[in-house]
């Protein structure tokens, strides 16, 4: 039985979206949609039904806030709290924004839930693995990712909810929101969304994505990206409704050297990146909380990965595994359409 393991985080507010059957009656609606590069990727906003005015004014809300958030999160932009804090790390607590205090509490506490298999403190390897604009498909040094690993450690990040601050611990250390921040924004866009009277839509940031009601009339129907096909390639498919699926693999940001391929998800107990899956995706009600553990079942492996799963609270998942084996949580066993094989390549 699953326990009610992170609760707390489930109060907190990339797939391919399919076609219906050609067989299946729809009622005729209108799609609105619109697209910007928003936080390193592209954020597409969709709404099925609503006035395209009003859709698209909901959208801009979106983006600005999108926006708003990136220059509070980003590890780039001078001044946003959270290169603020890493600069005073090991020095003093710095006042951060009540957005940044919740990211950080979410990440803290499925840190704990991982076994810190998930951690933002992951940023102290920053300028040995480079993935992001600055790779440079260089194996770095393992003595120096070695000497670094000490300083992973969320333990050591220290929050104060009555005066509004954060500190981490040890000179060196470095908080990165990359693999948590882009969930959290999906689920603001979601609220405000609904506030402004859309019903069925859908927000799609890179690997995360959120659906709200239906498209025509049935629910959203997703497709889950082939780990080693071509991008537009799908090895399964999903409806969903008023929920987030949220995927990791190691097929975005990648180089191959000596025939072994180098990706970004890092598995912080080894410095190096993690070996056992292509890809897995996870769904559930938040995307923050998505976002989080699709990385943290990646590191884990099928094995472990499906355990951490099947034991939390409305969280479901498909893993590819390293061998190309497809598993799926019980939740989904049913649910689930394969559309083909994986595609199997290194």
């Amino acid at each position: 039985m699953k326990r009610p393991v992170l609760a707390t985080l489930l109060l907190v507010l990339p797939a391919i979206v399919l076609g219906c059957d050609a067989d299946t009656p729809r009622r005729a609606s209108t799609l609105v949609e619109n697209a910007r590069v928003a936080m390193g990727s592209e954020l597409r906003l969709t709404a099925e039904g609503a006035d395209e005015a009003s859709a698209l004014a909901a959208f801009d809300a979106v983006f600005r806030e999108f926006d708003r958030l990136e220059s509070l999160m980003s590890v780039w932009r001078e001044g946003s709290d959270i290169a603020r804090l890493n600069g005073a790390a090991g020095d003093h607590p710095i006042a951060i924004s009540p957005e940044v205090h919740e990211v950080l509490q979410i990440a803290r506490q499925v840190s704990e839930e991982t076994g810190g298999v998930f951690d933002i403190t992951f940023g102290a390897l920053t300028g040995l693995w480079k993935f992001d604009h600055d790779q440079d498909n260089v194996v770095p040094d393992q003595d120096l990712v070695r000497r670094r690993l000490p300083l992973v450690n969320h333990r050591d990040l220290v929050l104060d909810p009555t005066a509004g601050t954060a500190f981490l611990r040890r000179t060196g250390m470095r908080v990165n929101l990359g693999g948590i921040g882009k969930g959290y924004a999906v689920d603001r866009a979601a609220v405000m969304l609904r506030e402004r009277g859309l019903r069925d839509f859908m927000i799609q940031a890179g690997g995360d994505l959120y659906v709200a009601g239906q498209r025509g009339n049935r629910p959203w129907r997703l497709g889950i990206r082939d780990p080693r096909g071509p991008a537009d390639k799908s090895f399964a498919t999903i409806e969903l409704s008023d929920g987030t699926l949220s995927t990791s693999g190691d097929y975005e940001r990648y180089f191959i050297s000596d025939g072994r391929r180098y990706h970004h998800i890092l598995d912080l107990r080894s410095g190096e990146p993690a070996r056992l899956c292509r890809s897995v995706t996870i769904v559930t009600s938040k995307a923050v909380l998505a976002d989080a553990l699709a990385k943290a079942v990646f590191i884990l492996g099928p094995t472990a990965g499906l355990e951490l799963i099947e034991r939390l609270p409305a969280v479901e998942g498909v893993i590819v595994s390293a061998q190309n084996q497809i598993v799926v949580s019980s939740g989904l066993k049913g649910r689930l359409a394969l559309v083909a094989p994986p595609t199997d390549a290194p």
